[in-house]
């Protein structure tokens, strides 16, 4: 297979998708003000091939911050594209169309991958997701874009996940995820009073979860934002940490980008040396397929943030071009097979 990727910084469609030819399956990324208009031109110029969209930033070896961006894979894919609705209520009622495109494609965990792009309700919708792809072995690599409104096939939808079943007709595929945090002291923390609906910590350990945030790192309310960068909570799941980054203050609690439930247990952590762990899954990447034909990854919009800040995107995205043919997009928070987490990357690599 083939991975295209084309962008235009001021939002016309037909320079994104100057030289794409024979599109087996497209990725729209548009801005919120051209989103719906990018949605019905691109049904009109590829009437039958499948695609999904959503608003967001996306990058190869530059990054489309405000215009549209196009990633298409060509020569060698079977792609089945849907929606589940209802996402924010009851997404289960229709994973029978999933179930009818697992078995349209013939996928296995072998040369399957499922990308998605959510709304909203996003543990929900992947909990849902994983009951299908879990009996094929498929795992799903994905995230939340902008402004609650996802497309499939040249129609919007609100309140609802956008997902693509993807096989490489011409080997195996393969996902991974990013985390650049490790853990911080050896701080241990029971999360009590939480709202789910509004993804609060209300307390830690029976002491207000603001208070000890700012106990421990010795900031202000003004700089937890901030922080939240170098310092985001996770959440243990087996072996894996799942980051949650804080979204803000709410009186002595704390909101996040995650619903966290009373009785999780968070651990506090700091950055690493990311430039290091980029090298090092860049090279496991290399290890598993000394041959790749595309990588498709998502980032989190903190983690863009935390290197722009850092002069480091450009030379990210340099990095990650040294596995060949790399696209992606900006993320609201990032998707990892029945995972949701912030602050990472996840990405799928095709052979």
């Amino acid at each position: 297979m083939k991975q295209f990727f084309g962008m235009s910084q001021s939002g016309k469609l037909e320079e994104a998708l100057y030289g794409l030819n024979n599109p087996q399956f497209i990725m729209l990324l548009s801005n919120k003000d051209q989103f719906e208009a990018h949605v019905r031109a691109l049904e009109k110029i590829y009437p039958k091939v499948p695609s999904i969209g959503c608003i967001g930033m996306s990058y190869a070896s530059r990054i489309a911050e405000k215009g549209v961006g196009v990633i298409a894979f060509t020569d060698g894919v079977n792609a089945s594209v849907n929606v589940l609705e209802q996402v924010s209520v009851m997404p289960v009622k229709y994973i029978r169309r999933m179930e009818e495109d697992i078995e349209k494609v013939k996928g296995t965990g072998r040369d399957t991958v499922c990308i998605d792009f959510c709304t909203g309700n996003d543990a929900c919708a992947l909990t849902t997701i994983h009951t299908a792809l879990r009996k094929n072995n498929i795992s799903l690599v994905g995230g939340t874009g902008d402004a609650g409104m996802v497309s499939v096939n040249g129609k919007v939808y609100q309140d609802a996940v956008a997902y693509a079943l993807v096989k490489n007709l011409n080997g195996r595929v393969k996902t991974y995820k990013e985390n650049i945090y490790h853990p911080y002291g050896n701080y241990r923390f029971i999360a009590s009073n939480t709202d789910k609906a509004r993804y609060i910590i209300g307390s830690l350990n029976g002491k207000p979860a603001k208070q000890v945030y700012e106990s421990i790192l010795h900031v202000t309310d003004q700089e937890i934002l901030t922080r939240t960068f170098q310092n985001p909570f996770g959440k243990l799941n087996g072996n894996d940490t799942c980051i949650i980054s804080i979204k803000e203050v709410a009186g002595n609690s704390l909101a996040c980008f995650r619903q966290v439930n009373d009785s999780d247990v968070l651990i506090l952590l700091e950055l690493g040396d990311y430039k290091a762990i980029v090298k090092e899954t860049i090279r496991k990447i290399c290890e598993d397929f000394p041959q790749r034909s595309a990588v498709f990854s998502v980032n989190c919009l903190f983690r863009y943030m935390l290197f722009n800040e850092r002069n480091y995107m450009q030379e990210y995205l340099q990095e990650m071009a040294s596995l060949g043919s790399h696209a992606g997009f900006v993320g609201y928070g990032e998707h990892y097979n029945n995972r949701f987490v912030n602050q990472s990357m996840t990405c799928a690599v095709f052979e």
